[in-house]
């Protein structure tokens, strides 16, 4: 018998395409609704596309395996963490301002006015005054002429990196730089050219078979070891190689120097002898975003040429009036930078009374070295039953072999909270 369903109606859609909805049965009865498809399983079996639990389950069984934890307070010393009061010494609010009511009130203040989002990139219609106001701020607290704003710093390195080098030229890295400035390398298109933690000798050689244009960077405070890059020498290798130099100063920011103006003011070093410089804000400026500061020209060349400046919607000019309390904040109270040193002087003496083998680091990142993620792990449970929190940190974050417990300092850490941690720390399983 023939079959009496009518066929599809063609419709068109908004983008003029034309698709085929099912018509209503012939008897007027209401056509059944479609059946429900499992999206996730029908693809699986209907394409042969790469397996993804194999993997899961190797960092599973190597201890690799990274989960999210449900923080229930805002940043602090003493937090909710899975529902549990916990101390915190693994977070990158070097200052305890993220929390601070003045910069919260900044913030509120400033969506007020401006609402939530930006509404559009920088060069459409998202570049309000806040923003420039911030950047205009940022430029001077660097003693540099200009500064360009980033959602994040992994944004702002790349666009550094892509933009001043290309296909050709050279990019030469120390082997513990932060993931964004590796990846921007090679997203570039140039040769990566790596040298090993903190070697002058090996990176002058680099610097002087490297072809085309010839740009390094490094980090001028190590996010995983803390300790410091030597800015003074690697400034002279560059000026005498004609290469750039670039110092992503994401830890630095905020917690080096009288003022704060982090590892280049620490070093005295200035605009000309490091004329790349990023900076974070999300870190000791407590908010959120990047920055990139140096002459009018490399600023220009950003605004012009940086996809992801020019392809990313910018943050919500709210936070760049929380940003500018808070800047305000990092240059007024020094005495948040006097804390962080007496704290880390503490610990360190402590520690050393223990016999724990920590780190060369000068920074609130006070690294202990575990060195299999099995132990680092192990680390963090022991002292989490303890109900102190610090996180493991494991390959690839850092090398194999050197997993370790990455101890952070706040400024709002206070003496009692530092002899827990000694006390926890001295009951750790060797």
């Amino acid at each position: 018998m023939a079959d009496s369903r009518r066929p599809p109606v063609r419709r068109k859609k908004a983008d003029g395409r034309s698709v085929a909805t099912p018509s209503a049965p012939p008897d007027g009865r209401k056509a059944a609704a479609p059946e429900a498809v499992n999206e996730p399983a029908a693809l699986s079996n209907a394409v042969a596309v790469k397996p993804l639990r194999p993997e899961l389950e190797r960092r599973r069984r190597a201890s690799l395996y990274r989960r999210r934890r449900l923080l229930g307070t805002p940043q602090g010393s003493e937090v909710v963490v899975d529902g549990r009061p916990m101390l915190s010494f693994c977070s990158n609010d070097y200052l305890g301002l993220a929390a601070d009511a003045r910069v919260v009130q900044a913030l509120q203040q400033g969506a007020d006015r401006w609402g939530c989002g930006a509404g559009a990139a920088h060069l459409v219609t998202g570049h309000t005054e806040a923003h420039h106001a911030l950047e205009q701020a940022l430029a001077k607290f660097t003693g540099r002429e200009r500064a360009l704003l980033f959602s994040s710093g992994y944004l702002a390195n790349l666009a550094v990196l892509s933009t001043l080098t290309g296909r050709g030229d050279t990019v030469i890295e120390d082997r513990l730089d932060h993931a964004s400035l590796i990846d921007g390398a090679r997203l570039s298109g140039a040769r990566l050219r790596r040298y090993p933690h903190n070697d002058l000798a090996r990176a002058e050689r680099l610097l002087r078979e490297a072809k085309g244009e010839r740009l390094l960077a490094v980090d001028g405070v190590f996010s995983m070891d803390g300790d410091l890059a030597p800015l003074p020498e690697l400034a002279r290798l560059c000026r005498e190689q004609e290469a750039w130099l670039m110092v992503d100063d994401a830890h630095g920011l905020g917690v080096l120097g009288e003022r704060g103006g982090g590892s280049l003011e620490y070093r005295r070093l200035d605009s000309r002898q490091v004329p790349v410089l990023m900076g974070t804000l999300g870190k000791a400026l407590g908010t959120a975003g990047a920055f990139v500061a140096g002459s009018a020209e490399l600023v220009e060349t950003l605004i012009q040429q940086a996809r992801t400046y020019i392809f990313t919607t910018a943050a919500p000019a709210a936070l760049a009036e929380a940003t500018l309390r808070s800047l305000e904040l990092v240059e007024q109270e020094s005495w948040r930078r006097e804390r962080l040193w007496e704290l880390v002087s503490s610990f360190r003496a402590g520690a050393a009374a223990l016999g724990l083998p920590l780190a060369d680091s000068p920074t609130p990142i006070q690294p202990l070295v575990a060195g299999s993620a099995q132990k680092a792990l192990a680390w963090s449970r022991h002292l989490e039953e303890q109900g102190i929190l610090v996180t493991p940190i494991r390959p690839p974050t850092v090398p194999e072999g050197t997993a370790r417990l990455r101890i952070t300092f706040t400024a709002l850490h206070e003496d009692a909270h530092l002899e827990r941690l000694l006390q926890a720390l001295e009951s750790l399983p060797r």
